[in-house]
């Protein structure tokens, strides 16, 4: 954890007013902070810094093989930072970042393109000392220039990132190998180790021309192959129909602790489908390789095909530790019949989880009751300690149930249960000024209250549907669209939608990233994580609360406080989580005994098993 790593304080000038006798005060030693190998903001890192590898790889993994994938819709970009495009799968595996993450630590990050990193004790600045050898696939050493010019230009150019680093003030390079980035906030633990998450782009390739003569534009989408210093470079482009990444053998950071038995794929290809039933039949056949499913139904209808039944398939469920997302679907506050908060909440009564859990979902799922499901940081009980002083603070601005109730989702289930919620979703209504005329609901104005649900998979629908039943007895005009993935992506940059499903991933470590979520200034950044529209006082002081808290028993209290508050304004109608990952795959791949806790971690672990394959294409199945 940042706060724990040892490091020596400066203890300061002492400046002394003595008599003329006295002898001047010695000058005292300025001891440089410490430069740590990783960090953390939950746990100590578990490794030190002279470990060999981690724990959970095979470090002696073979190289080599082809893993064949597939994506659904389409893609138009190789170009991940701008908001332009759909970028491809993959394309960030080119790049470096200054740390890398452990998938099986909560929130702790290990030197890759920095071998160290060091802060001052108040958290103004920090520091990365920049390994020797670390180079891009030209040759070029990576230097602080480039680390640099990264952050101007993608700050520049997402909005995203921008608001992710709003309290970095610039770089500078303050060594040979060194670059220091300074903050014009004090007390932000977390800044230090999301400058490290810094991808590392080539400023000599992005200052360049293109072929053609065009200069380049990290804000613009682009298809020409980018630079990068990864351990993968783009090998072969379809565009929207597949791309097709190559291992770097010669990768400059292949022998570190941080990388021994990771990325052992020779070639990783992505196919494209437009949907998911025609990927998998390609599965099916043998053109896919590696499924992950995420459907309850799929997983117990779709795979008794004559492959699983001879064990050439092999299937998995996978357990994982990690912070369950806020799975939901999402109001769109720009739309005037979703600012009453009435309204909201009578939509989540109408919400039958019960139902659906056992009717369609097989009862393989949990009710999502958070924004930080599954860990510490969720709101439970009512505010006590440190959470109720810091609530008491935005008391004026957040519903009066935070203090007096403890959040629950609507329980339906059986029809007297589901009865009594639509009948409270009905007062609701009418409380806010809606009353049906003929089977709909409309205001004083005369206008109805619609709701269209966009989609972008068939997958969700039969769900979605469900719910609209039990909306439409209510009187609400509800309906759904499904479009395409570039569709999709465009209406959801633009906020074009009332209700979409969205997903809140959180980590253990919550900070920064919460502002593009559901902080005011994202609101109206089109392509922003704000995609609800939240433009909340008490949520923004919330917020800081959390990114400015001096430790982890505070930034846990602040987290639970923001949590109370989200859910009591009844922005999203959860939706489930399911704590396993569900993978099929042609059994022709190996992978470690002990796999990373919180993820499968299957292109960064596992590897091809060439004994395996040789007897699963004798079999003649592949």
């Amino acid at each position: 954890m940042a706060s724990r790593c040892s490091f020596h304080v400066p203890t300061g000038a002492l400046i002394c007013l003595a008599l003329m006798t006295s002898p001047p005060a010695p000058a005292q030693e300025v001891v440089a902070p410490h430069r740590h190998h990783a960090l953390s903001l939950v746990e100590p890192p578990r490794f030190g810094p002279d470990f060999k590898h981690f724990d959970w790889v095979n470090p002696d993994a073979p190289k080599g093989g082809v893993v064949r994938q597939w994506e659904e819709g389409s893609f138009d970009s190789l170009n991940p930072f701008s908001i332009q495009g759909e970028s491809a799968a993959g394309i960030g595996l080119i790049y470096d970042s200054l740390m890398v993450g452990s998938p099986d630590e909560p929130s702790a990050e290990y030197g890759l393109v920095a071998e160290w990193v060091s802060f001052p004790p108040d958290y103004s600045s920090v520091t990365f000392g920049l390994r020797e050898g670390a180079r891009f696939h030209d040759g070029r050493p990576i230097t602080p220039e480039d680390v640099i010019f990264s952050f101007e230009a993608l700050k520049k150019a997402n909005p995203q990132i921008a608001q992710y680093y709003r309290n970095v003030v610039g770089g500078k390079k303050t060594g040979g190998r060194e670059v220091t980035f300074t903050f014009d906030a004090k007390g932000n633990r977390e800044l230090p180790q999301i400058m490290g998450q810094l991808q590392v782009l080539p400023r000599h390739f992005w200052e360049g021309k293109t072929a053609t003569g065009e200069a380049r534009d990290v804000s613009k989408s682009t298809l020409e192959i980018p630079l990068g210093s990864g351990p993968y470079r783009v090998k072969e482009v379809d565009r929207g129909r597949s791309i097709t990444y190559e291992r770097v053998a010669d990768w400059w950071a292949k022998d570190l602790p941080v990388s021994k038995g990771q990325w052992n794929f020779d070639i990783l290809r992505y196919e494209y489908y437009r949907e998911r039933t025609a990927a998998f039949e390609g599965f099916k056949s043998g053109a896919i390789d590696y499924w992950e499913e995420n459907s309850a139904k799929a997983w117990a209808t779709d795979y008794n095909f004559p492959a699983v039944k001879r064990g050439q398939v092999k299937l998995e469920r996978i357990p994982v530790k990690r912070v369950a997302p806020m799975q939901a679907f999402g109001f769109n506050l720009r739309r005037p019949q979703f600012q009453d908060v009435r309204v909201r909440r009578a939509f989540n009564l109408a919400f039958n989880f019960e139902a659906i859990n056992e009717q369609l979902l097989y009862s393989e799922y949990t009710r999502t009751a958070s924004y930080f499901e599954n860990s510490e940081l969720k709101a439970t009980g009512l505010p006590k300690g440190t959470e109720l002083e810091i609530l008491k603070e935005v008391e004026k601005e957040v519903p009066p149930e935070v203090f007096s109730k403890e959040y629950r989702n609507s329980v339906g289930g059986p029809d007297a249960e589901h009865r009594r919620n639509l009948a409270e979703a009905a007062r609701l209504l009418r409380e806010a000024g809606w009353s049906l005329q003929g089977p709909l609901l409309r205001n004083a104005r005369g206008e109805t209250l619609r709701a269209e649900f966009l989609l972008n998979s068939p997958t969700f629908e039969r769900h979605t549907l469900r719910y609209i039943d039990d909306l439409k007895k209510l009187g609400i005009d509800a309906s759904v669209r499904i479009v395409d993935s570039a569709q999709y992506q465009r209406r959801r940059r633009s906020f074009d939608y009332d209700i979409t499903t969205m997903g809140f991933a959180q980590s253990e470590s919550p900070g920064n990233e919460q502002r593009f979520f559901w902080g005011s200034a994202a609101a109206d950044q089109e392509g922003s994580r704000n995609a609800i529209g939240i433009k909340n006082p008490a949520v923004d002081k919330l917020i800081d609360r959390i990114i400015f808290a001096k430790d982890r028993p505070e930034l846990v209290a602040a987290t639970r406080a923001l949590d109370r508050v989200l859910l009591w304004n009844y922005y999203v109608v959860p939706l489930w989580y399911y704590p396993y990952e569900r993978l099929a795959y042609w059994n022709k791949f190996g992978r470690p005994a002990k796999l990373p806790a919180q993820t499968s971690s299957f292109e960064r672990v596992w590897w091809f098993d060439k004994t395996a394959a040789d007897k699963l294409a004798a079999s003649g199945s592949q």
